[in-house]
């Protein structure tokens, strides 16, 4: 059984603004903390193929929970990309 930091060594970051799991946390501001995943955002934005630009008002649209079946299934790699993008946005806090 390895020990936690034997496979990789571990690492610490210093300073005023750090960057983990996607977050930036800022502690510049006297007695404040701010969380921010901007860049986060916008790179899961970059990585969706064109066809899926678009804009809603709410994501709770009223066909919401009506199911098409006569709607085309998505190949195996829009497939991955999806579940890929799903399990970000899942893992946001």
């Amino acid at each position: 059984m390895t020990k936690f930091g034997q496979d990789l060594p571990l690492t610490t970051c210093r300073g005023k603004i750090l960057d983990y799991l996607g977050m930036k946390i800022d502690y510049r501001r006297k007695g404040k903390v701010t969380f921010s995943m901007e860049n986060y955002i916008n790179q899961l934005l970059e990585e969706a193929p064109y066809d899926m630009a678009g804009r809603a008002k709410t994501p709770a649209a009223c066909h919401l929970f009506n199911v098409n079946y006569g709607a085309r299934k998505l190949d195996e790699k829009k497939v991955q990309l999806f579940h890929h993008m799903l399990a970000k946005l899942i893992l946001m806090p």
